[in-house]
């Protein structure tokens, strides 16, 4: 059994055990990592297609980063943010496919961003933007943060609870970052900004 010391590549402590086989975890640790597997990988999909625009790649991103997330699965149990950490596990394997790929890394595909709208009615003038090629410039220019909330919620329809959920942080964040995201595309665009009403979730 191999146990690193320092830090890992998402800013954490270790020096705990690693690379124990699933069937050797306690059983409810086992039934904890399934369920997570089961919530968030259809999430992991649709944000990776999103980012890499690839169904091929998305999977590999999904995939690796669940490898990752199942490596440290007993110690993630101890974790304060379980969810942040995973969330950075994600963004590491896509930035590694794009590396991979030895392309820049582009905040979203044009046609998924745009298809990922399609069905939602334009209440926001941020909604319209979709056929705009500069929207898609200025949202690389976002702070990191600001930048996943704006595709959570706007590129997947997502509520702020469940952008909240994912990025591991609380809704009242993210509502921050998504008015602060919200004023600097205004004046990337040179766009009035309105006053938009944030949706709430219904559950």
């Amino acid at each position: 059994m191999n146990t690193d010391s320092g830090a890992d590549e998402t800013g954490g402590a270790i020096g705990v055990p690693r690379n124990v086989p699933i069937d050797q975890w306690d059983p409810a640790a086992q039934m904890a990592y399934w369920a997570f597997h089961q919530q968030h990988r259809q999430d992991y999909m649709r944000y990776a297609y999103l980012q890499l625009s690839s169904d091929a790649d998305a999977e590999e991103a999904v995939d690796l980063t669940f490898d990752r997330i199942m490596d440290r699965w007993p110690d993630m149990l101890e974790m304060g943010n379980l969810d942040g950490y995973a969330w950075t596990v994600l963004k590491r394997r896509i930035i590694d496919m794009h590396r991979k790929r030895r392309r820049r890394p582009e905040p979203m595909d044009t046609a998924a961003f745009e298809a990922a709208l399609a069905a939602g009615a334009a209440e926001d003038p941020f909604d319209t933007l979709t056929d705009t090629i500069a929207l898609y410039g200025a949202v690389a220019r976002l702070s990191e943060r600001q930048r996943d909330a704006i595709l959570l919620y706007y590129g997947m329809g997502y509520t702020g609870v469940k952008a909240a959920e994912l990025m591991g942080t609380e809704e009242a964040t993210v509502r921050s970052q998504l008015s602060q995201g919200r004023r600097r595309l205004a004046r990337l665009l040179n766009l009035h900004h309105p006053d938009i009403t944030y949706r709430k979730s219904t559950t």
